[in-house]
């Protein structure tokens, strides 16, 4: 099911913008200056924080990951790989999957364990990823960095190089984390955004916005918004405005 990937070195910590809307705009103007995605089925690397803190957002991710799949039937699909870090130099990854109840079976087979953030190997098989065939985006939901952002910086610069967005949802209000998730997205031509964990709805929709860019670039996205309305329209209006 999940792929054991070798340790790295890693060493110290990083989370997100400024609260409310304001965020939210500057979230989805970068998703808008985010290069469009080639043709054919898009590819999104869905990467998680799986350490102990983890879990309620966890399960939430579990109960909402159906919507992104559901927001990109109309474009052809999106394929899905889910990678998570958590413990003693643990980091997996899964194949990548196309239907929504084989996301769901991955993120419900995983418990969160204590342990330090590994996101250097979250960027490093990005790149690598990519490498062999191109991904649209990385979204990466996490609290907390553990690491030294020299070497984050390094890797992001790198993914930024093949063109591949990073989309970094920040839970909690680590300042350290703040600014490294900021730097990773400068870096990628993505974003980073703080998001309320009591607003499931929010984390929801932002989901579906990046997965619909990711399978069919803006225009996909104002076609989605017409269609289904809410958010995915107020952010998809925000982006014709910028």
């Amino acid at each position: 099911m999940f792929e054991h990937v070798p340790a790295m070195n890693s060493d110290r910590k990083v989370p997100v913008t400024s609260d409310g809307e304001q965020a939210v705009n500057r979230f989805l103007e970068a998703v808008a200056r985010s290069p469009a995605p080639g043709v054919g089925r898009g590819r999104l690397l869905f990467a998680m924080d799986a350490t102990a803190s983890r879990q309620p957002t966890w399960d939430r991710a579990a109960q909402i990951q159906g919507e992104m799949f559901i927001e990109t039937a109309s474009l052809g699909g999106i394929e899905i790989q889910l990678c998570f870090y958590r413990g003693f130099n643990e980091f997996k990854v899964s194949g990548w999957v196309s239907q929504s109840r084989d996301l769901l079976r991955l993120l419900t087979a995983v418990s969160c364990r204590a342990g330090r953030t590994q996101i250097r190997k979250v960027l490093h098989h990005a790149i690598n990823e990519t490498r062999a065939r191109r991904i649209a985006a990385l979204v990466f939901v996490g609290d907390c960095v553990e690491e030294g952002i020299d070497g984050l910086a390094d890797l992001a610069g790198q993914l930024g190089l093949l063109g591949v967005p990073a989309f970094l949802f920040h839970e909690g209000r680590d300042e350290g984390a703040a600014f490294a998730f900021k730097e990773i997205a400068r870096l990628t031509g993505g974003a980073a955004l703080r998001f309320d964990p009591n607003s499931p709805h929010a984390l929801k929709d932002l989901l579906s916005a990046v997965a619909v860019f990711a399978a069919g670039g803006q225009g996909a996205l104002g076609r989605i918004a017409s269609e289904r309305g809410g958010e995915i329209r107020q952010i998809a209006q925000q982006i014709k405005n910028r």
